[in-house]
């Protein structure tokens, strides 16, 4: 096949594509924000469990225009995964335990009523470095 071919069978595969994400947008049924679903009281047993404890979603990117909040609970020693980094910015506040935070290389150690800030593409991690439960919020701007 020639090169030529190749190039529009690959634009019209594109275009079909493009179209068929569109419609897909376009059945997407849209939210209708009330008082009963913009009101979420946090229920364990409507909690996700993980392999190191817990993650309850406040408001998730199904739901929000931008931003998602998640509550994660973290059993003592653990935590959710290995330090990583991705382009969106992410606050954590944490309510209960110690936890350990790692931002490009270094560490700082604290508990309740404490922020931290993970700038955009930032190595970052947190951990349960306590003999309790860490639970800590999670803020993230979802970069649909």
């Amino acid at each position: 096949m020639k090169p030529a071919s190749i190039i529009k069978i690959a634009i019209v595969t594109l275009i079909i594509q493009s179209a068929q994400a569109q419609e897909t947008k376009k059945e997407t049924k849209e939210i209708k924000y009330s008082i009963e679903n913009c009101v979420n009281h946090f229920e364990l047993n409507k909690a996700t469990k993980t392999k190191v404890g817990y993650q309850y979603w406040f408001a998730d990117k199904k739901f929000t225009q931008e931003n998602t909040l998640k509550m994660s609970i973290v059993e003592p020693g653990k935590s959710t995964h290995a330090p990583h980094h991705h382009p969106e910015e992410e606050f954590f506040y944490i309510l209960e335990g110690t936890a350990q935070f790692f931002l490009d290389g270094k560490t700082v150690t604290a508990g309740p009523n404490t922020s931290f800030y993970c700038p955009p593409n930032a190595e970052h991690g947190i951990s349960n470095v306590g003999k309790t439960d860490l639970k800590y919020l999670v803020i993230k701007k979802d970069l649909k």
